[in-house]
């Protein structure tokens, strides 16, 4: 009975075991090649739209892709690091450069 009696009793202990701890940034994967660094792209801010502008963007920040925001759009809210955003106004100048 007292086998039993103590059994029972390790059964909820069993349960305060230790979890294995959360991924380490180590065991992360890697950035993926053609992330985007908006920063480096900044100095367009004000800029005239044009093919030829935002061939440059995606070259300074380092994208795979872009994306132009044309005023009063709706944008998808999917989030790619490897693409750089921008976004104009009426005028046809930059307001905005982000990165996703």
């Amino acid at each position: 009975m007292r086998i039993l009696t103590l059994g029972l009793m390790a059964v909820p202990l069993a349960a305060c075991a230790t979890t294995p701890a959360p991924d380490t940034p180590a065991d992360q994967p890697p950035p993926m090649a053609g992330a985007c660094n908006a920063d480096a792209a900044q100095s367009h801010v004000g800029s005239t739209v044009s093919a030829a502008i935002g061939a440059t963007i995606q070259k300074e920040s380092g994208a795979r892709s872009l994306r132009w925001g044309p005023p009063n759009s709706a944008w998808t809210m999917d989030y790619r690091e490897d693409r750089v955003n921008v976004r104009y106004d009426d005028e046809m100048k930059i307001t905005e450069i982000t990165c996703g």
